[in-house]
């Protein structure tokens, strides 16, 4: 573990949206002079800066805003990166900090190394459905052991930093992984002798094709990820979701005989009770619910030393109890949220779909009822170099697709291809998408929002997208509150 207090400390990238504020004001409170640079300038992290503004004026933090410095890189004692970089191998100024011999760490790593029990974590991740699996963990262990003793973090909920003081040893830390986070958790990544980490239970929703910008290649997204079950002890718990058919276990990669569980649409027939209704519509949250239900009663397990089966298996029955508990999960924003119902169209604002796997799900989850031939799907945006094909493919199926941003002209072209026809129409804005798609839908149609992209060519992020959608729905419509 690194030794901060008192410290030079280098931060790379304090966010318009925050990202580099939580360790920043952490790094103060461990009496480290911290310099904070970012090569936005001012103006553009207005909220960010307010944040930090009296760290700032006491003299605890240094701003270099609007460019990087390489001897900031290399004249400090640590530099802390942002998972926001892409292909950090060949950042020049992380590069910098290497040739100086500068460790490099990042927030997600400090976190861990100061946590009290790795054995009391959770830690989630996937190229689709790791948000929503994540946070029906937390709820249901929340409801069986009391919000205080359940923090959720990493890449959602924001930093837990600060609450490390907060958190005790017999509570439970549930942590969203992204795959650049991942990355950074490996071993030797950032500094000679840094250790590889993982969670005592891990969960693997699935990996697709994703973030190809960030890792350069498919096979370097793919090996990150894995690094969840890279570290596993004897004891403990690797959770994969599969597909039935699907014969690659990521899991396999763990250095120990840990104990795996398997997850697939069979077992998600067979272990859920069909009385289970669940507000966040979908088969395929079903199987999240299964997942997290599994991860929440392998939590308990470890508690209480009961519900384990021969060979470390949770009892099915545990699971199924563990997964009444989401009866009243209400879901995510941005994730298949429902906006309201207007003139008879029922809206869904799933903004945080940006990989097509998502956008397929997103489809599925209204099958049978009212069928594909009844959505409005909006679809496009920023293009991470993912193929978008299958989400294209799905066009003459559709009641009709609007395609916007970057990938407009690549994904109306593949869906003409599919015999689309005049099903699809290039709007290029969301609020040209929203006004044809209100324009044609008709009562008892589902106008849904599931880009299948990033939002970064038009939007800032995927939350001001999918707010705007819901006001854009509002304004067309003329109603100030669904009916």
């Amino acid at each position: 573990m690194l030794d901060i207090a008192g410290k030079r400390v280098t931060v790379m990238g304090l966010g318009r949206f925050g990202g580099g504020v939580g360790v920043t004001r952490w790094l103060a409170s461990q009496n480290a002079d911290v310099l904070v640079t970012d090569l936005d300038p001012p103006d553009k992290l207005t909220d960010s800066i307010a944040q930090i503004q009296n760290l700032v004026d006491s003299g605890s933090v240094t701003l270099r805003l609007g460019e990087h410095n390489v001897a900031d890189f290399t004249t400090c004692d640590v530099v802390i990166a942002n998972p926001a970089v892409p292909k950090p191998w060949e950042n020049r100024f992380l590069r910098a900090a290497q040739a100086a011999r500068i460790p490099i760490t990042t927030e997600i790593r400090l976190l861990i190394e100061r946590l009290p029990s790795r054995e009391r974590t959770i830690g989630i991740t996937g190229s689709a459905g790791k948000s929503t699996t994540t946070s029906m963990i937390a709820h249901i262990l929340r409801r069986v052991l009391g919000a205080e003793h359940v923090h959720l973090g990493g890449n959602i909920g924001g930093s837990l930093l600060a609450d490390l003081q907060r958190i005790q040893p017999v509570d439970w830390v549930v942590l969203e992984l992204s795959s650049a986070m991942l990355h950074w958790l490996g071993e030797e990544a950032g500094y000679k002798n840094a250790r590889g980490w993982s969670p005592a239970i891990s969960v693997l929703t699935n990996i697709k094709p994703n973030h190809i910008d960030w890792h350069g290649e498919f096979a370097h997204y793919a090996q990150s990820k894995q690094g969840i079950f890279a570290q596993q002890t004897p004891a403990d718990i690797a959770i994969e979701s599969v597909e039935s058919a699907s014969s690659q276990r990521f899991s396999a990669v763990a250095k120990a005989q840990v104990t795996i569980i398997n997850v697939d649409a069979e077992s998600v027939r067979s272990a859920l009770p069909e009385t289970l209704t669940l507000s966040v519509p979908g088969e395929h949250n079903r199987v999240n619910a299964l997942v997290a239900g599994t991860a929440a009663a392998a939590a308990f397990a470890r508690e209480s030393r009961t519900n384990i089966e021969p060979g470390g298996r949770i009892h099915p029955r545990a699971v199924a109890n563990a997964a009444a508990l989401l009866a009243d999960f209400r879901g995510l924003p941005h994730r298949l949220e429902f906006v309201g119902e207007f003139g008879g169209v029922r809206c869904y604002n799933d903004s945080k779909c940006t990989t097509p796997e998502a956008a397929l799900l997103a489809v599925a989850a209204f099958e049978p009822e009212p069928g594909r031939s009844r959505i409005h799907l909006i679809v496009g945006g920023y293009d991470k170099g993912s193929d978008l094909t299958p989400v294209a493919n799905l066009a003459p199926t559709l009641a009709g697709m609007y395609t916007v941003g970057k990938t407009s002209p690549t994904i109306a072209a593949a869906a003409r291809l599919a015999g689309a026809g005049s099903s699809v129409i290039e709007c290029e804005t969301l609020d040209r998408a929203v006004s044809e798609a209100m324009s044609r839908a008709k009562k008892g149609d589902v106008l849904l929002l599931s880009p299948a992209c990033a939002s970064w060519d038009q939007f800032t992020n995927f939350e001001f997208r999918g707010e705007q959608f819901a006001k854009l729905v509002r304004e067309h419509t003329k109603v100030g509150a669904p009916a």
